[in-house]
């Protein structure tokens, strides 16, 4: 059983950063890719960023590109967002996920495992 636990969230005023964690139990981490969605209120589940097995590969969706930076850590299971220059239309509830092979897709059905979420406000 995999679980995947998101820190890192909250409040922060536009123009603003911050650094969301993933957190994942189980052997198959490093062997998987990874990545990060978001749901706004009143709006479908969008995919922000993805990252192969290693690392070497990166995808982001348009509108984070170039403020938000996804790694990772297979010492640690750990998956990371940084978001900097924050939007008001980047709030919503992120959500980490697990690829279900090792490249990252954009697809949310690529993905098996999801984690709870957290929330990020930013205020303008």
């Amino acid at each position: 059983q995999v679980q995947l636990v998101e820190s890192g969230g909250g409040l922060v005023q536009g123009g603003g950063s911050l650094r969301l964690s993933c957190a994942a139990s189980g052997r198959t981490f490093s062997s998987k890719a990874m990545g990060w969605f978001r749901q706004a209120p009143g709006k479908e589940r969008e995919f922000v960023a993805a990252i192969s097995w290693s690392g070497s590969s990166t995808t982001y969706t348009g509108s984070v590109k170039g403020r938000f930076t996804i790694s990772r850590d297979n010492a640690k299971n750990t998956v990371y967002l940084q978001m900097n220059s924050l939007k008001p239309e980047d709030t919503a509830v992120y959500y980490c996920a697990r690829q279900s092979s090792a490249y990252a897709t954009t697809r949310g059905e690529d993905y098996d495992y999801w984690g709870q979420g957290t929330q990020v406000t930013v205020s303008s």
